[in-house]
């Protein structure tokens, strides 16, 4: 068995043009690896400033196996501290959200610290004294990251001092964010409710890749969602539709429909499918709302915002959102067969309450560990996690719609069913993992 922390080109020849082996999905060093050169030099996505309103509230997040604080401070910004005492390591905080005042205290021995990290107290200080503490890092007080960008509410912060800017980062994708926010006449998101959290047993990238792969949802969806479509059928055409039935029933689409969704694809893994249209174009008009946007953002760019209704937007490789229904779900490894999906819901600030409804409704039906067209892709991840332990073909493969030279331009629109956005995610994949090794890419 290759040893793949010692050979970048062992990692580089993981990832051909049209296939990738097995072992990106089952091996516990190369998922080790991915923590440490993917998930710590790219940009994550730590949450959402609506979470942490208050000065002192913090939200806290392990990202890439490091415990992370992303905390309000005094003058309204956002700071991104390491969730460890500078004196003994011991986690400051435990709980997932709070508010801490004005400032942190370890559990442990009681050293305090402001919001920003700076030290404020030690217990019988004088101990110190003629000590090296103050040189030391230790002395300085909490770790604070240094690479942290909010978009429009939207936190992400990069661990590595080594990676590409925010902007050179995310570029042209960023416009998805734009569509989910603009939809709020104040041009303003704020999570609202709890976090549905739902453990996959399987790598996280079977569910990243499956957020664009619309060759599955006839399929793996035929016996949730076109269950639901057989119940409805045989209504009147101009016949109210559930708001379950109107959510579930586009999953069961044709071939079709979802090749002429179209797919955009970018530089770094980012993609979305519903270029032209996609499952959420005919969700029922809210009362009133178009006209609230109209009286926002002016005819033209209000018609533009609700006329963009696209499926999901990947943000290689840790954020999925559904601007159309105002959703996110947010990925967290934890091994290599098992990853931890968050789904979080919006509410469009100055929106109809209606709005907040649907998104709820979509999120329970959809997105939840209750859902049953969530098991259907579930329960894919899980067989493909065991059948590559199979012998005879230790390749998957990443063929269709292939062509040697669709790389030459990005970013890039092709048809809604292509591979594409799989491909340029390992593409993405590679460069971070074994940069020096990957010929005729971009060097991150």
């Amino acid at each position: 068995m290759p040893h793949y922390r010692d050979d970048d080109r062992a990692l580089a020849a993981l990832v051909e043009p049209d296939q990738v082996h097995r072992d990106v999905y089952i091996d516990q060093e190369i998922f080790d690896l991915e923590m440490e050169r993917l998930w710590a030099r790219t940009w994550i996505y730590l949450g959402h400033t609506s979470q942490i309103p208050s000065a002192g509230d913090y939200l806290s997040v392990d990202i890439a196996r490091r415990p992370l604080l992303m905390v309000r401070q005094p003058d309204g910004g956002v700071r991104v501290l390491m969730n460890r005492c500078a004196h003994k390591g011991a986690k400051l905080v435990s709980s997932p959200s709070g508010n801490t005042g004005k400032f942190f205290r370890c559990p442990y021995h009681a050293w305090t610290y402001k919001t920003d990290g700076k030290p404020l107290a030690i217990p019988l200080k004088a101990g110190y004294e003629g000590t090296r503490l103050s040189a030391c890092p230790s002395g300085k007080g909490l770790t604070a990251l240094e690479h942290v960008e909010v978009y429009r509410g939207f936190v992400f912060a990069r661990l590595s001092d080594d990676g590409p800017a925010f902007s050179e980062y995310f570029g042209e994708s960023l416009s998805s964010i734009d569509n989910m926010a603009d939809r709020s006449p104040e041009g303003e998101l704020e999570i609202a409710g709890g976090c549905l959290r739902y453990m996959h047993n399987c790598n996280w990238k079977m569910f990243v890749e499956n957020l664009n792969d619309t060759m599955h949802p006839m399929v793996a969806h035929e016996s949730s969602a076109g269950t639901a479509k057989q119940l409805w059928d045989g209504q009147p055409p101009d016949a109210p539709k559930p708001m379950a039935i109107e959510q579930f029933v586009p999953f069961v689409s044709d071939y079709q429909f979802f090749d002429g969704m179209g797919l955009r694809v970018f530089d770094n893994g980012h993609s979305y499918t519903g270029v032209n249209f996609s499952i959420h174009s005919n969700y029922a008009a809210m009362p009133g709302y178009e006209d609230q946007l109209t009286r926002a953002w002016g005819e033209a760019k209000a018609r533009e915002v609700l006329g963009t209704a696209r499926h999901n937007t990947v943000y290689y490789p840790s954020l999925t959102i559904k601007g159309a229904i105002q959703a996110i779900r947010v990925v967290r490894p934890l091994g290599p067969e098992q990853t931890l999906i968050e789904s979080w819901t919006f509410r469009l600030k100055g929106a109809p309450e209606q709005l907040l409804q649907r998104t709820v409704n979509y999120s329970r039906l959809i997105n939840s560990p209750m859902s049953v067209v969530g098991h259907d892709d579930l329960h894919a991840y899980r067989a493909i996690q065991e059948g590559l332990h199979a012998d005879g073909n230790e390749w998957v493969s990443l063929h269709r719609d292939f062509r040697a030279d669709e790389t030459r331009e990005m970013p890039c629109t092709v048809n809604g069913t292509s591979e594409l956005s799989m491909r340029n995610q390992f593409r993405a994949w590679a460069r971070y993992m074994a940069p020096g090794a990957v010929s005729g890419e971009k060097s991150a």
